[in-house]
């Protein structure tokens, strides 16, 4: 059974950081990219980043880019989300998720439970 276990999330000030974690067990890691995405009550889940497994390359959306990292501890089978100059619009629910492929999560198979964000002005 594949479960994915985010933690991390909190309340923090704007413009401080986070750092979130997904824990994946039940599937082989370097099989899948690994993602991450957002959600606010009443809109769409949002894109934020994602990791290839074996190659670690790495995708972010622009609303994310040269604030939020994500990276890899293959022995751990975790992702991480660094999250840096957090804004009060950064506020969401936040999901792991994991697709199997080499490349980067589009459609993914599995998602965690998500974990709550919450960035006070």
């Amino acid at each position: 059974q594949v479960q994915l276990v985010e933690s991390g999330g909190g309340l923090v000030q704007a413009g401080g950081s986070l750092r979130l974690s997904c824990a994946a067990s039940g599937l082989t890691f370097r099989s899948y990219a690994m993602g991450w995405f957002r959600q606010v009550p009443g809109k769409e889940r949002e894109f934020l980043a994602t990791i290839s497994v074996r190659g670690g390359d790495t995708y972010y959306a622009d609303s994310v880019k040269g604030r939020f990292t994500v990276s890899l501890d293959n022995a751990k089978n975790t992702v991480y989300l660094q999250m840096n100059s957090l804004k009060p619009e950064d506020t969401a629910v936040y999901y792991c998720a994991a697709e199997r492929t080499l490349w980067r999560v589009v459609s993914p198979d599995y998602w965690g439970q998500g974990t709550q964000v919450t960035v006070s002005s």
